[in-house]
């Protein structure tokens, strides 16, 4: 083996490091969030928007008759209807969607600090493009 090779370290970079740590961190509050606003809406806390004895009657229903028949909103109207069991899980759903803007968010320090400015616009762009897709101004409503 020539001295070249035997210097080159292998193994994930300072900023995949912190991205994992972040998504590991996300995740498990994510799935924390998932877990208690589902025991609220099983245990009755809180009401929901359907009764759970009328659930089953719209499972044969595909979403926008679902959503036409209760007359519920679709994209970001859900935050608005917080107030019921059925829609806090969302909180939880919307806050996994954006881990992964949070996680290129922290990395763009250090990849400015190690001259990475490539990586750095990518990790910004990539931002830029995720924000835009949640918001729902390409048309996707938002999810």
């Amino acid at each position: 083996m020539s001295q070249e090779t035997q210097d080159v370290k292998l193994g994930p970079s300072p900023e995949q490091v912190l991205y994992a740590n972040i998504l590991n961190k996300g995740m498990l509050i994510g799935l924390l969030v998932l877990l208690v606003t589902f025991a609220i809406y099983v245990l009755g806390i809180v009401s929901p928007y359907v009764p759970l004895d009328e659930l089953s009657s719209h499972w044969n229903k595909g979403v926008g008759d679902y959503l036409h028949d209760l007359h519920i909103p679709a994209g970001w109207a859900w935050i608005g209807m917080l107030k019921y069991s059925d829609f806090l899980n969302f909180i939880g759903i919307a806050f996994l969607a954006g881990v992964s803007i949070i996680c290129y968010i922290a990395i763009v320090p250090t990849l400015l600090k190690n001259n990475d400015t490539i990586y750095a616009v990518l990790a910004i762009l990539e931002v830029i493009v995720l924000t835009a897709a949640a918001t729902g101004i390409f048309g996707s409503g938002g999810h």
